[in-house]
């Protein structure tokens, strides 16, 4: 599968829509040159370029300059007699002249003479020149030279021309290159930057794939979804290098840290043994300092002085193995290093290792301080030294705990607690037990969003606790931290977790713990349907807060209490001041809660621009206190939910992106998952809001009985929605059902409109067959909305937006309804409500024959609809609109009504595709239809088409209202 190459398969499609034009398309090796050409021939073959391009590829041979001249050029033309014969190339040669290709393809002849004078050769890249442009001439040619940096001189010599002077005929030239083979003095180097000058070139980079795309990468081998950690760990080898992703996978079963295969290890080592021996001894000794190390570290460690050690790097440095980094050198990529590494032998890993410890021990500046403690662990373990490593390791921990890094801090503490057995003295080395070992670990788990470990960290540190007297506050604080862990990946027994948190700590005298856990219980039990227990709690957390003077414990109650009984028309008044307390207070903690809940609450209030800006700072917010993997991926959800409101549908799926990228918890990927499912299926890309479906719905299938109204509702809606996009409305209203039948859930009002709405929709369609339970649905519809507060303005849009498919079940036809609902979507600023209901007012008139207001609604509707690349609902106003037009007068010219339509586009000089993308038809249907519509008009070209159309006055001009 090919991964992470969009954006560079559409810029050479581009490039190829305005050929002629060349791309150089560098990358390392193993990026997917290769691959990402033939994705691009795929494409070609299925119509980009006119759907006629012609695709000639040839490569250079790993032989240099004294490799065959212009063997990729030979590669071509023998591929180019196959397809069309030596008479075929004649024909396009002048005079029918072969003879002057002969010194590239025997096929050919022989050269009409030995001599190689200047002359001969001009004549010959003439030659090439001129067929490959009479070649384009019949329709687009892509010329693809592979492995340029093999390529030989009069192949460059060549290729320089044909960039240089293709500038008529349709002809794009591709050129794949390894940036990695091009040390200083490669001579494709003076080539690439002479070319970039030249008009119509552009230089294509393809880059290494992000962590995302590694995932889905991984997944696409695998034929499964990978976990997390295996993710992880491909990710950091590979440094998401495609090839040696595949690599790894194949290698030892999953990508396991173990040896590398062979296959890989002759590719990465192929570069290191071509270089002199004594370069290949400073780069073991460099390979055991990391993928980067110092010039300083390096000379103090390998005992070389600064100007011997850059005599014997130069080389190195040259051929590209090793880069310069700052004040010290990289590896080129990560698995060179490993590769390096892992060919030394037992002894000399352990002294090297050694040298390396004392050389910081000795001299500490020799790295960064925030790196002292962690290269030194690294060091002492690989020395096999288990005290000073874990003596270092913990040292580790606390450095990266001040910097908040706390994925960080949990792989030092792991460390600690994997060598304590091998350190008797472990404690008195550190001067901590191995309980507070564990708790800090648990802690640090729960703050990297590494929850599974983390649960496991925290019951270990329970069952070494006991039951003994005077251990209750202790253990409520694990039970309380196990139990938001286990929220956040919907495993069962989190609320028991609280709850029996809450009886180990006594109500006298009150205390902070018992007031944080009072709310964290509080903000879990207000998600179901015990509102009152949740009520309840809240109001003892905040009574205790109060009487204790605790501003913290106070501004969590405060939160906790508002969105147990959260209102969006009378809130903000409560949040306002909550917000004052948290700002008050001032730890991250409270200051990234404080951004979740007032975002949410202003999207709920429909103050959508408001929402994005809370959440984008709050996102910021996240990242600055190093929790951007948990806190800054949820705050994704409610940054990207205004986004898809105010129809920024685009800047939305980035931040959806971003936040899957970031591996959050499942509980935080159902919402991301449904948001970018609704983009998806309102742009008609069903089969993406059918996978997100499936993903949420498995998800809440974890979740059980524990289910909240913002996650299992907002996927209801998406199934009932695509239920009816596949024209299944009974199935629909099977997912509208779900709600129908629970009432009482919190926030209730927020997330039930949204599907109600739908399921209105789907008993208009179905009429008098729309059954729930083999009884009518829509009066149990009405029954449910009867009991719906309705709070905010967001609410009322949508209530009047069920008003208006009420209309539509019972058979009636009122345009101002639809037009109640459209107004009130626009002074929310949402788009594609607001063209939905507009289309639904213009539906209203035409049931009442008024056909000019229809179709001034339709109108506005279309250029909404055009905006958001919503194709579906578009192809709805387009057949709305035809329905305008049969009424309003019947298609003249003997043309029916969809032919009626082409003809007006062709008039205003519309290709076949960009009908075909307006009408949402195929670039064959439109083009059947202007055919029919030439024949009919007895016209025999576009051009005359529109004539016709003009000189009759078909088309009034366009309204604008």
């Amino acid at each position: 599968m090919l991964v992470g190459r969009t954006v560079e398969l559409g810029d050479l499609e581009e490039a190829l829509a305005h050929a002629p034009g060349a791309v150089l398309v560098g990358g390392e090796a193993g990026l997917g040159k290769t691959r990402l050409i033939r994705e691009f021939a795929g494409a070609i073959e299925r119509g980009a370029g006119g759907g006629n391009a012609r695709l000639l590829v040839g490569g250079c041979l790993e032989l240099g300059s004294d490799g065959l001249p212009f063997a990729p050029f030979t590669t071509v033309l023998r591929g180019l007699v196959r397809d069309i014969g030596t008479g075929g190339v004649a024909e396009l040669l002048p005079r029918g002249d072969t003879a002057g290709l002969a010194r590239l393809l025997p096929e050919f002849g022989e050269p009409e003479t030995d001599a190689a004078s200047g002359e001969e050769r001009a004549w010959l890249f003439e030659l090439v020149l001129i067929l490959l442009e009479r070649l384009a001439e019949r329709g687009p040619v892509v010329l693809v030279i592979e492995d340029a940096h093999w390529a030989d001189r009069s192949t460059r010599d060549l290729l320089a021309f044909l960039v240089r002077n293709s500038d008529a005929a349709p002809l794009l030239i591709v050129v794949t290159y390894r940036t990695d083979e091009l040390h200083r003095t490669h001579p494709l180097r003076p080539l690439l930057a002479e070319l970039s000058r030249v008009d119509r070139v552009r230089r294509l980079e393809l880059t290494r794939l992000s962590r995302g795309e590694v995932a889905r990468l991984v997944a696409g081998q695998l034929g499964e979804e990978p976990s997390a950690a295996l993710v992880e760990r491909i990710h950091a080898r590979s440094e998401g290098n495609p090839l040696f992703v595949e690599f790894l996978l194949e290698a030892d079963g999953g990508g396991k840290q173990g040896e590398l295969p062979e296959s890989l290890r002759d590719l990465l080592l192929a570069g290191f043994q071509r270089l002199p021996e004594e370069t290949q001894d400073v780069l073991r000794d460099a390979s055991g300092g990391g993928t980067r190390i110092e010039h300083a570290l390096l000379s103090a460690v390998s005992g070389l002085d600064d100007a011997r050690l850059t005599r014997k790097l130069r080389p190195a440095v040259a051929a590209n193995v090793l880069v310069v980094d700052g004040d010290g050198y990289a590896f080129r990529h990560a698995l060179i290093r490993e590769a390096v590494h892992d060919d030394l032998l037992p002894g000399e890993n352990t002294r090297l290792h050694t040298r390396y410890a004392q050389a910081l021990e000795d001299d500490p500046g020799l790295v960064p301080a925030r790196r002292l403690w962690v290269e030194l662990s690294h060091h002492w373990l690989a020395a096999h030294d288990v005290t000073w490593a874990l003596v270092s390791a913990w040292r580790a921990a606390g450095e990266a705990r001040k910097a908040l890094a706390y994925a960080e801090q949990l792989a030092m503490l792991s460390r600690v607690l994997e060598l304590w057995e091998r350190v008797p003295d472990a404690a008195d080395r550190i001067g901590a037990g191995h309980l507070d070992v564990l708790e800090q670990a648990a802690t640090a788990a729960d703050l990297a969003g590494e929850f599974e470990p983390g649960i496991k960290l925290a019951t270990s540190a329970l069952k070494a606790i006991g039951l003994g007297e005077g251990t209750g506050p202790r253990r409520a604080a694990l039970l309380e931290l196990r139990g938001r862990m286990r929220h956040q990946i919907a495993r069962p027994g989190f609320v028991e977790d609280l709850q029996e948190a809450v009886r180990c700590i006594p109500p006298d005298p009150p205390t902070e713990l018992r007031s944080r856990t009072l709310s964290t219980l509080a903000g879990y039990v207000r998600l179901t349907t015990d509102i009152e227990v949740a009520r309840q709690a809240a109001e003892e957390a905040l009574e205790i807060a109060q009487r204790i003077g605790s501003l913290t414990a106070e501004v969590d109650a405060r939160i906790t209490r508002f969105c147990v009984d959260i209102d969006y028309d009378a809130g903000e008044a409560a949040l306002t001041e909550a917000e004052a307390f948290a700002q008050r207070a001032g730890t991250p903690r409270v200051l990234l809660r404080m951004a979740v809940i007032k975002s949410h609450f202003l999207e709920g209030a429909g103050r959508h621009e408001a929402a994005v800006e809370v959440a984008h700072r709050g996102m910021e917010l996240a990242r600055e206190y190093g929790v951007a993997r948990t806190q800054g991926a949820f705050l994704g959800i409610n940054r990207a939910e205004p986004l898809v409101s105010l129809g920024r549908w685009d800047e939305a799926r980035t931040v959806l992106r971003q936040a899957v990228e970031q591996d959050p918890a499942v509980t935080t990927r159902t919402s991301l998952g449904v948001l970018d499912g609704e983009i998806a299926l309102s742009r008609g890309d069903l089969a993406t809001a059918r996978d997100r479906l499936a993903e949420a719905r498995e998800i809440i299938d974890l979740k059980m009985q524990w289910l909240k109204a913002q996650d299992f509702f907002a996927t209801l809606r998406l199934e009932a929605r695509l239920r009816m996009a596949e024209g299944r409305p009974r199935e629909a209203l099977a997912a509208v059902r779900r709600v129908v039948d629970m009432p009482g859930l919190p926030d209730d009002g927020r997330f039930a409109w949204p599907v109600l709405v739908v399921g209105a929709a789907a008993c208009a369609e179905l009429g008098d067959a729309a059954t729930i339970d083999d009884k009518p649905a829509f009066p149990q519809i009405q029954a449910r909305v009867a009991n719906l507060d309705t709070r905010g303005p967001a609410q009322e849009a949508y209530r009047l937006a069920f008003e208006a498919e009420a209309t539509r079940v019972r058979g009636e036809a009122d345009p101002a309804v639809w037009d109640a609902a459209a107004a009130a979507w626009e002074a929310l600023g949402r788009p594609f409500e607001r063209a939905e209901a507009l289309l639904g007012a213009a539906d209203a008139a035409l049931a009442r024959g008024e056909h000019d207001p229809a179709a001034e609604r339709l109108d506005r509707a279309a250029r909404l609809a055009a905006e958001l690349a919503a194709h579906p609902l578009r192809a709805r106003i387009e057949e709305t609109g035809l329905r305008v037009r049969r009424r309003d007068e019947a298609a003249p010219l003997g043309l029916t009504p969809r032919e009626f339509e082409v003809l007006r586009l062709v008039a205003e000089g519309q290709s076949n595709r960009e009908i075909a993308a307006a009408l949402v038809i195929s670039v064959k249907t439109a083009s059947v239809h202007v055919s029919n519509i030439l024949a009919k008009l007895e016209v025999g070209s576009r051009g005359e088409a529109a004539a016709t159309a003009h000189r009759l006055a078909l088309f009034k001009p366009s309204r604008t209202g």
